[in-house]
């Protein structure tokens, strides 16, 4: 039972788990800033610049596709800045302009190239294929302690753990002008604090989580990770560093009890074929935000 679970179950977990939490930390200071839909934004972008990467190296290959999302990220975060200036029209009429046409190029391409080969198509796209990111080599838990033997853990687990641990050390080291930033833009100016800089930083770090979470979740299923924990935890507290605390547990929480329904709940129903767990983890994540939302200490005073 446990080499069976180390080998098929550990690592989509822990990978669900470091995506979760790696989006709902950014996300935190995308609601309180009202920029929620940047995230909505980002994930709908990264889509056509992983297209583009598989079109140009033919292989997929997680640099080159990394690569094309970061990139496509970037281009969407400075074309939605220049749609608003130039159109003058407000921001959310800018990203909804650039993010949709994007993501229908993304699908466009991905439908009329060449992906029989590789395990790259509009449905894992789009919902992200956590079941299959298992670990085939373990033969238990003491593989964890075998260096030959996690060097072949999925390359997703080390890479959504590299992108976790750098949003960690730029929420860390950017702590307090992120916090003055967020509740007092004008004062954070007064005192010398490059608002606009430290925005487009974030928006980027955003881009990152979005971009390592693809394999995972796809393009779709990841906003619900990056409103969905901050959102509750806003409600259950009025301090930042709580507000933190709540959503790393609501999204832990949602990614472990989601990727365990999306197994074993069908079966409660007599139906053994099991769901989207990436789904799963956005309902369990839905389902979180609306018990928070009717009991919640602070639903009253959210805005």
């Amino acid at each position: 039972m446990g080499a069976e679970f180390v080998s098929l179950s550990l690592t989509p977990i822990i990978i669900g788990v470091c995506v979760a939490i790696g989006c709902a930390l950014p996300g935190n200071f995308l609601l309180l800033r009202s920029q929620s839909l940047i995230g909505d934004a980002i994930s709908h972008v990264v889509l056509p610049g992983i297209v583009v990467a598989f079109l140009v190296t033919g292989a997929v290959a997680t640099g080159p596709m990394l690569f094309g999302a970061a990139s496509a990220a970037l281009i969407a975060v400075l074309a939605i800045e220049v749609v608003r200036r130039l159109g003058r029209i407000e921001t959310g009429a800018a990203m909804g302009v650039i993010f949709t046409a994007m993501f229908a190029v993304g699908v466009l391409l991905l439908e009329q190239s060449d992906t029989s080969g590789v395990h790259l198509d509009v449905e894992h796209a789009l919902f992200g294929n956590l079941e299959s990111l298992i670990w085939l080599d373990a033969k238990g838990w003491g593989s964890l302690l075998d260096p030959a033997t996690l060097r072949t853990v999925p390359v997703e687990l080390p890479r959504m753990m590299a992108a976790l641990l750098l949003i960690c050390i730029f929420i860390f080291i950017f702590w307090r002008p992120l916090g003055v930033s967020t509740f007092d833009e004008a004062y954070a100016k007064s005192v010398g604090i490059a608002t606009s800089s430290l925005g487009l930083v974030l928006v980027f770090v955003s881009a990152i989580a979005a971009v390592a979470a693809f394999d995972a979740v796809g393009s779709i299923i990841v906003i619900a990770m990056f409103i969905c924990p901050p959102a509750a935890a806003r409600m259950m507290t009025n301090r930042l560093g709580h507000q933190i605390a709540w959503s790393v547990i609501f999204a832990a929480f949602a990614a472990i009890v989601g990727y365990f329904l999306a197994g074993y709940g069908p079966q409660w129903f007599g139906d053994f074929n099991s769901v989207s767990a990436a789904g799963m983890i956005a309902t369990i994540s839905g389902v979180i935000l609306a018990i928070t939302a009717m009991i919640g200490p602070c639903r009253k005073r959210t805005t």
